[in-house]
């Protein structure tokens, strides 16, 4: 009797075993399935972007009117926009694409810069005009590559997660169509960029990106890398850890890490840029259970956290809840001054309240001057460039991003108007409106 209900419980462990290895199974390829298809749909969106940049490129050239040109150009900064941003959505950190990104970034300064001035008044230079035919003639060369890649991805029904191991890997003996075609893009833009066709008004339009300005120290090792790792994320030590660094042509070198804990089964990504040895990076696949811990105290837990790592004078700035993790931004705060373009995110697992999500990356890039400006307006007349209609209920400086990707000194109100709250930053040199957003109100889940 014992020995069979010893034999029915051994059945029913393996059984449970094989179920959960089988979910297990299950959620990965889900994972997979869906990076894939982020993947695809942001290279169809950006072959579509520059296809659609190619065209209106066109129609400025054509135009004779300046009341039409200025918004044809806005369209423009908006398009190139967007295709800079679908760059950034794929697989390609470890191959070398800042060429691409960086004609993107001058073709919406330039056309950001024109079209905001008065036209009537100021029209376009000889200089400007060859500009704009040389954007429209490199624009034409790129999409055409791009076309050819996608026909290729379709017809041969072509993986981006295969691009991504062959770049992490370091596996790019074989061919590979999809980085064969990138890098065709790139010489392209290279050429490009290297030839007279850049007209004297793109001098001073270089890339603001500056990578991780930030990073600064000396260069590490892998060795090093798993180190800081270990520490940051607050590993036993018995987990298998896989370093790669990234593409020989990327300005700023970082590592990759693969980290995998052989008892709970469980993934860890993370990136460290290699000099300085700073976490840009890091993802904890691991399932998250049911909340323990509040929304209060898991942001708690966020900012020791941050002070524990030595990222100190951040204060709260945002804090959402998303199922059993609680979403958290915080932001370098300075002599009371809010720099918005330093910004930290992180996930804390409501469960254990341990970080299961983090991304410096803004932090790291922020090029903003210091000493930081002082205020040409007072509080009070910067004040009154608000709508009269809206209740203020907090104000502060704040350093924000302008349209230009420029920093600037601003004052931030915090008002409702009717139901609504809204964030109003004004110019504190010039008066300016710099930017409005309404808030939305998500009300936590403490389960």
């Amino acid at each position: 009797m014992v020995r069979n209900i010893l034999l029915a419980a051994l059945a029913l462990a393996v059984i449970g075993t094989g179920y959960w290895g089988y979910r297990e199974h299950l959620e990965k390829n889900a994972i997979l399935i869906q990076a894939e298809n982020n993947y695809q749909r942001a290279f169809h969106d950006l072959a579509y972007q520059i296809d659609l940049l190619h065209d209106k490129l066109g129609v400025t050239l054509a135009m004779n009117s300046h009341a039409s040109l200025s918004p044809a150009l806005a369209e423009v900064w908006k398009i190139a926009s967007e295709a800079h941003s679908d760059v950034g959505q794929l697989p390609l950190s470890l191959l070398p694409f800042n060429k691409t990104q960086e004609f993107l970034s001058q073709i919406g300064e330039f056309s950001y810069r024109t079209a905001v001035r008065d036209l009537e008044e100021e029209p376009l230079t000889k200089e400007e005009y060859k500009t704009l035919q040389a954007l429209y003639k490199n624009a034409g060369a790129i999409r055409q590559e791009l076309r050819n890649v996608q026909h290729l991805v379709l017809e041969n029904n072509l993986r981006w997660m295969d691009v991504e191991l062959a770049l992490a890997t370091n596996d790019q003996k074989g061919d590979n169509i999809i980085i064969d075609g990138f890098k065709a893009v790139e010489k392209n833009i290279d050429t490009f960029s290297s030839s007279s066709e850049f007209g004297p008004s793109f001098i001073g339009l270089a890339n603001e990106e500056k990578g991780f300005v930030r990073a600064q120290g000396q260069s590490i090792t892998k060795a090093e890398a798993k180190r800081i790792a270990r520490d940051f994320l607050g590993l036993k030590g018995t987990e298998e850890i896989k370093v790669t660094e990234s593409g020989k042509g990327a300005d700023d070198r970082f590592y990759s890490l693969t980290i995998h804990d052989p008892k709970t089964k469980g993934d860890i990504y993370m990136d460290i840029t290699k000099k300085g040895g700073y976490p840009i990076w890091a993802l904890n696949s691991r399932p998250v259970g049911k909340p323990k811990i509040s929304l209060h105290e898991a942001a708690s837990r966020g900012m020791a956290f941050l002070k524990r790592h030595q990222f100190t004078g951040f204060e709260l700035y945002d804090s959402t809840q998303y199922d059993n993790v609680a979403v958290l931004t915080f932001v370098k705060s300075e002599n009371g001054v809010r720099i918005y373009p330093e910004a930290i995110q992180m996930k804390v697992a409501l469960d254990n309240g341990r970080v299961v999500g983090f991304t410096a990356r803004d932090y790291l890039s922020s090029s903003v001057p210091r000493p930081l400006p002082k205020p040409k307006l007072t509080v009070e007349a910067a004040k009154k460039k608000v709508n009269p209609q809206l209740k203020v209920m907090e104000q502060r400086q704040a350093i924000i991003m302008n349209d230009l990707q420029k920093p600037v000194l601003c004052y931030e109100f915090l008002g409702t108007l009717g139901d609504e709250t809204y964030q109003l930053f004004i110019n504190a040199s010039t008066g300016l409106e710099e930017k409005v957003e309404r808030l939305e109100s998500v009300e936590p889940n403490y389960g």
